[in-house]
């Protein structure tokens, strides 16, 4: 078997032949769906750019608590350090 055979998983003709019938199949059910390719690439976009956002949103409120957090945190160590060393 060539490396072109090898490649391709078989001979060009057979293969060439189920590629077009399962675009064929494909094609029909995404027509019955009424999705298109572009449609398809969009909703892959929005779905990574809502993980994306959500992950930021995770780590904004994550910064906001610390924050919050070292507003309370910091003042007490501070105070309990000073009447520490008296």
């Amino acid at each position: 078997m060539s490396d072109f055979n090898r490649l391709l998983g078989g001979s060009p003709g057979p293969i060439l032949v189920k590629l077009v019938f399962l675009s064929l199949l494909v094609g029909a059910f995404m027509a019955f769906l009424d999705i298109t390719p572009l449609a398809l690439v969009e909703g892959v976009v929005t779905w990574f750019r809502s993980i994306f956002d959500l992950s930021f949103e995770t780590v904004r409120d994550l910064a906001r608590w610390t924050l919050y957090g070292a507003m309370v945190v910091i003042p007490v160590w501070l105070v309990s350090r000073v009447f520490r060393r008296r």
